[in-house]
Formats: structure tokens, sequence, C-alpha cells
């Protein structure tokens, strides 16, 4: 098993696109790249730990490779927006790739690369590329969001779905 780390506005929404994939063991929500170790939601949400929400993925290289990951990372986001994601703003819900090893730095860079050269956008793709960090799980009540809290879910997603449908079908 590998692990990837990414993150994408509000946790919530990074799980299902990933979950719904063979080949993934696990999606986990939590928070990562701060300073503050074990950091509660309200810690992270007072922008004070430097953390960003992000999912942890453990995935089977033999059924989905990392680059196949990234794609599906690319699909959740706005990668123009370095300011947060959709109406989750500042940067505990800034986009960034954490990656693992010098062989996931250099796929998710050619692939920004990739996304940058495709003309999808007409601002410049501004998510981080960043060695990971510290990866602690949110509290049980994120896990699975979108499952336990099916309305809650669709409400908050609802400006995320509406930018993908119009940007990335």
């Amino acid at each position: 098993m590998e692990r990837a780390i990414f993150a994408g506005g509000c946790f919530w929404c990074m799980v299902q696109p990933f979950e719904e994939q063979d080949g993934i063991e696990s999606v986990l929500s939590g928070y990562t790249g701060g300073h503050v170790p074990n950091p509660t939601y309200e810690q992270v949400c007072s922008k004070t730990t430097g953390h960003t929400e992000a999912v942890e993925i453990i995935f089977d290289p033999e059924k989905i490779s990392y680059a196949d990951l990234v794609e599906i990372y690319w699909a959740q986001t706005d990668p123009t927006d370095a300011f947060g994601q959709f109406e989750d703003r500042g940067d505990n819900y800034r986009p960034v790739i954490f990656y693992e090893t010098e062989a996931q730095r250099q796929i998710a860079e050619q692939s920004k690369d990739n996304l940058q050269a495709s003309g999808r956008f007409d601002r410049p793709i501004v998510t981080s590329i960043e060695p990971s960090a510290p990866f602690y799980p949110a509290e049980d009540y994120h896990q699975a969001f979108y499952r336990t809290n099916p309305q809650r879910y669709a409400i908050s997603s609802a400006k995320r779905h509406q930018f993908l449908e119009e940007n990335w079908q």
C-alpha cells in the first residue's frame, strides 16, 4: 500500500470521489502542514495552526496509480484559487498536493504542467506541491461526512459541484 495526501478545500468534499475508486483502502479526513501537534477542528478553523484540511488516501498501486489519483484530485478543485476553495476561504482550505516521495513529486509537477498547458483554465494553476508533513486525523464526526450527514453535505458542496460540472465535464 502507498499513501497520498491532498488538500482541496473542505475535507468533507474530498472523500467520496476517492473512496469510490477501486484500489482505495481508506480515505481519512484530517489536518496537515501546520506547526501544532494534534490540532482540533476549532484550532485549525482559528487559522493559527498553519494546518490545512486534507485527506489521507491509502491505496494499492497495483490497482490504481498515483498519477490516476492526481487526475481525480484536479477534477475536485479549482486549481486557479490559492486562497481556499469555493465558499471555504483561507489558508486552512488552500489546495495542496502533499507528496511522499520524489516520484510522487515528479508526477504531481508534470500533471500540473500538463493542466496549465491544456488551456482548460485562463488563469494560472496555483495549487501548491509540497513535501508531506505529519497528518492528524480529524474528529470522528468529520469522517465519511457525505454518508453520515448527506443533507448538510449536499448544502455545503453545492458551489463545488456546480463549478466541477461547468469546468471538468
